[in-house]
């Protein structure tokens, strides 16, 4: 039987190990999705995008988004550059994202009671 969610993240990323950790404890069947081992293409990216809207998943509180240059953080103005930005450097991304499969349903960030009534709702 397919996996009825997906985290999409980072592994080392502690909000990650937070919402693993709910989810587990809940006994939420999900498959773990990591950007940086099992890959970030455009299509997955784009339909991030589409549910969500690239400025949601633009992550400009973190390390990476510091890093970057001033030109590189003023050319991040629209979908098309924020996608670039994304696909290159995944870490740059806000997370997690829990996904409902086969569904446009779709979480961004974690709280304990965001994924109680985001899993309450499916069922």
């Amino acid at each position: 039987m397919k996996t009825p969610y997906s985290l999409y993240g980072i592994k080392n990323c502690d909000t990650i190990k937070k919402a693993r950790r709910w989810l587990e404890e809940h006994q939420v069947d999900y498959r773990f999705h990591d950007y940086r081992t099992d890959g970030l293409d455009e299509a997955l990216i784009q339909t991030l995008i589409d549910h969500l809207g690239w400025e949601a998943l633009l992550n400009t509180r973190g390390t990476t988004w510091r890093k970057l240059t001033d030109e590189q953080k003023a050319a991040t103005n629209n979908e098309a550059c924020a996608k670039v930005l994304m696909l290159a450097q995944p870490s740059i991304i806000k997370r997690p994202v829990l996904a409902l499969n086969d569904s446009d349903r779709m979480l961004l960030g974690f709280s304990a009671d965001s994924y109680q009534q985001f899993i309450d709702g499916v069922k």
